[in-house]
């Protein structure tokens, strides 16, 4: 018996042991943290790309270089998204604790805060006219189920667009006229993006919504998600893995049987958090901890070379800590374990936002300004 006891501690230590080396084996030997680049969004001529990396937004030119620090606070931002003149910025930041929308103006720096909810709003486009930014929530369907709502840039009420009470929707862009969105429809691809490999949970579809009428664009049997417009709305980019692997894809505008195109031939990774240029000729996406582009023509791609030029997180803890529950973690290995030190996200400024949240929302029952909150001495916006 105290054979079999130390045959299974030796082997637990060896496991133990490789573990731990595949953890440090991701890290440079001079022990730097890797930079992790994500969600980008490509401005609509095409010239430049919002990022994120350790929770702040950067910018940098398509062709790669440089990128300069654009918002950075000790919140999280997510999901950049151009304006459609390019002039805006939306996200969404946690700042206020779940996570709401906000709207920077490039020129000025000013920062409008469109939402206040209770749920997670995850900023997914803008419409054609640049009038009002598309997200999803769960904040108002059964069990947390999202729905795609609009927001006008002077505040008010979001509408729901699409909001089917047993289904959940998301990843919904209006096409350039406005007369229909694309949506992202059923399964776990909303919050399992991370998840390697392909799962029957994960087999969400393409949809197009039109006066309240659905019809679908894809079958289901693979995981599409991300549908993105071209110039002339007739065509229909997103990412599927119907292939086997995670790739960009083209299929008509049309609801029934049109033939979807792969656009990139990856053969493993993951192609996440796709944007689009207003001419449809270039598709940006997330792949592997890095940027990528896509000539949609001619399915020529390539990584967007990318040095960080700033000082994300002057004057606040952002100690460096690795964090194997950030579902970004470990995408490539198969594992929930960091691949770079992500920056320490603590409960007391999740409070202290909560806290300006209420005071918020007083300010608007006074008849304050409609949706807008007043830049704090933290909210470091250079432009």
């Amino acid at each position: 018996m105290k054979k079999i006891s130390l045959v299974l501690t030796a082997i637990a230590l060896a496991a133990a042991a490789q573990t731990f080396h595949a953890v440090h084996a991701q890290a440079p030997r001079d022990g730097a943290a890797l930079p992790s680049f994500a969600e980008p969004g490509i401005s609509p001529d095409g010239s430049t790309i919002a990022l994120v990396s350790g929770g702040d937004i950067w910018e940098v030119a398509a062709r790669g270089g440089d990128a300069r620090l654009l918002v950075s606070h000790a919140a999280t931002e997510s999901r950049p998204l151009y304006s459609p003149d390019g002039k805006r910025l939306a996200f969404t930041s946690t700042r206020t604790g779940n996570g709401d929308v906000y709207v920077l103006t490039l020129a000025t720096g000013d920062l409008a805060r469109l939402t206040y909810d209770d749920a997670m709003d995850q900023v997914s486009g803008w419409s054609g006219d640049g009038r009002f930014v598309y997200f999803s929530s769960g904040s108002h369907d059964m069990s947390s189920m999202l729905d795609v709502y609009r927001v006008s840039l002077d505040g008010g009420m979001p509408m729901a667009v699409a909001g089917d009470r047993y289904t959940t929707e998301y990843f919904g862009v209006p096409a350039p006229s406005g007369d229909a969105m694309a949506i992202t429809a059923r399964a776990n691809a909303s919050n399992q993006w991370w998840r390697k490999g392909h799962s029957h949970l994960d087999e969400s579809e393409i949809w197009l919504v039109a006066n309240q009428r659905y019809e679908p664009v894809t079958k289901g049997g693979a995981k599409d998600a991300w549908p993105m417009w071209d110039a002339t709305a007739k065509m229909l980019y997103f990412m599927s893995d119907r292939s086997g692997a995670q790739n960009i894809w083209s299929v008509p505008a049309t609801a029934g049987s049109g033939v979807a195109k792969a656009i990139t031939t990856f053969k493993d990774g993951h192609v996440l958090w796709p944007s689009i240029t207003t001419d449809g000729k270039t598709v940006a996406f997330e792949r592997e901890f890095a940027i990528w582009t896509v000539d949609t023509a001619s399915g020529q791609a390539h990584e967007v070379p990318i040095a960080l030029r700033g000082a994300a997180g002057v004057g606040r803890d952002r100690p460096s800590h690795v964090y194997r529950s950030d579902p970004r973690a470990g995408a490539v290995a198969g594992r929930k374990e960091a691949r770079l030190h992500r920056p320490r996200r603590d409960l007391l400024r999740v409070g202290e936002g909560r806290r300006r949240r209420g005071a918020a929302d007083q300010h608007r029952r006074r008849g304050g300004g409609a949706g807008v909150v007043a830049r704090q001495p933290q909210d470091r916006l250079p432009v």
